[in-house]
């Protein structure tokens, strides 16, 4: 029996990682206000009906960057749950601290969340938006919850603590400090909020204290 002939032009090879390049280069040079879907068909060389068939709007492509920019994070399982959590918390500290800084120069006194307060908005704006938002989140927060799920699995956590509040307490923390006290996330922060989350999720030694 024949099949039917699918629909549509085929994608160009590499069309996606030369327009999501452009973009992202556009977005960490121009932040939110100064970055436009025009710009980005320019740089990456196609029309902008092709930017609009994968990303139907300007808060779709950025949704798209911020993933490919999560993507860069490691996750890493060296058997060693407290290096592992630190050292995943601090890229994404760092991650963070560098969007909250696109577009402006950044004072002393500057608390502002810029770019992921704009990602933020955007998603609670609109409902379509704030479902990519959360596919991007559920696809990557997988990859530190198997991390944490494997720490329990060899003993490191307790049987009673849960991966999933545990994360959540640890990616919470630094998007509170972010969003709503404009606290600092990088420096020491992070191994601080590992430690004092892990304290109370270990498995409990011989004596009956976390280990």
């Amino acid at each position: 029996m024949a099949t039917a002939a699918r629909r549509g032009r085929p994608r160009a090879e590499g069309t996606d990682d030369r327009i999501l390049g452009a973009a992202c280069d556009l977005l960490l040079a121009r932040g939110y206000d100064g970055y436009s879907i025009d710009e980005v068909a320019q740089r990456a060389g196609v029309a902008k009906t092709t930017l609009y068939r994968r990303w139907p709007t300007k808060d779709h492509l950025i949704v798209a960057v911020v993933a490919r920019i999560q993507d860069e994070v490691p996750v890493r399982d060296t058997g060693d749950i407290r290096r592992d959590l630190t050292a995943y918390l601090e890229a994404v500290a760092a991650g963070l601290t560098r969007m909250s800084r696109v577009g402006r120069p950044a004072g002393p006194d500057d608390r502002s969340a810029g770019l992921v307060a704009e990602i933020v908005a955007a998603a609670a704006r609109r409902p379509d938006v704030g479902r990519a938002v959360r596919a991007v989140f559920a696809r990557r927060n997988a990859l530190p919850l198997a991390l944490l799920e494997s720490a329990q699995a060899r003993g490191d956590l307790g049987p009673g603590a849960r991966p999933d509040v545990i994360f959540d307490q640890l990616a919470g923390a630094l998007y509170y400090r972010l969003l709503v006290t404009g606290e600092p996330v990088g420096g020491d922060y992070p191994a601080r909020l590992v430690d004092q989350v892990l304290a109370g999720a270990r498995a409990p030694g011989p004596e009956g204290k976390p280990s």
